[in-house]
């Protein structure tokens, strides 16, 4: 089918390079709409005008706490743990009762290398409010341990389990943990275990979950 979709294009375009870059972009495109395996190419481009449009926010008010935060969470997605941290070291006066304040905080540490001071933050961030951002901080836990100390790694990897099974794109990152920790069964039970939660979701739900059940597809296809 596919092939015969290029030999069309490329008697209607006249050109073979033309029609396969007509090819996959209609691919990018359906693959966004219906099923979002490939990345987002426009969200770095959206993410980075935040990012100014919060800078700008704060030269005008330095003393804007939510933006910080909002701001801190875009560096981390972006991987600037430091600069992330510095944020949130000016908000910390004002958000200590935040368990989104303090996993934030112990992500920012984790990835600067603190690892003992990140769990403690990521663990007082639990302690507030277990279910904050839906069980990603034991993962977050796990994966910088997995190298260090790859039983606690498993530890929280185990307590992820225990409390939250309702999300394929966390079993398919638990699946990937195992992967890195060379546990290659319990990687395969993770991404079936991902894909079963995706076919047990309502309609309207599966389609924020669809391209980590593929991932979770394609991963158990290839170990």
């Amino acid at each position: 089918m596919k092939f015969l979709i290029l030999i069309i294009l490329s008697w209607l375009t006249g050109n073979v390079f033309l029609s396969l870059l007509i090819f996959l972009g209609i691919l990018y495109f359906l693959d966004r709409r219906f099923v979002g395996i490939f990345p987002s190419f426009t969200k770095p481009f959206r993410r980075s005008r935040q990012i100014a449009r919060l800078k700008q926010q704060l030269t005008v008010n330095a003393f804007d706490i939510s933006s910080k935060r909002e701001l801190a969470r875009l560096l981390l997605d972006q991987r600037k743990f430091k600069e992330a941290y510095n944020l949130l070291q000016e908000a910390k006066s004002s958000s200590e009762s935040s368990a989104e304040f303090w996993s934030d905080l112990g992500e920012a540490q984790l990835g600067m290398g603190q690892l003992e001071e990140g769990e403690q933050h990521v663990l007082q961030a639990l302690a507030i409010n277990e279910r904050v951002k839906y069980g990603q901080p034991y993962l977050s836990l796990a994966f910088a341990f997995r190298e260090e100390n790859p039983e606690k790694a498993l530890q929280y990897a185990k307590q992820f389990g225990e409390h939250y099974s309702s999300s394929s794109e966390a079993y398919y990152l638990l699946g990937s943990l195992y992967q890195s920790l060379n546990r290659t069964e319990e990687a395969k039970r993770s991404w079936e275990e991902a894909i079963a939660i995706y076919r047990s979701l309502p309609r309207y739900k599966k389609r924020n979950e669809r391209k980590w059940a593929w991932r979770s597809y394609f991963k158990k296809l290839t170990r």
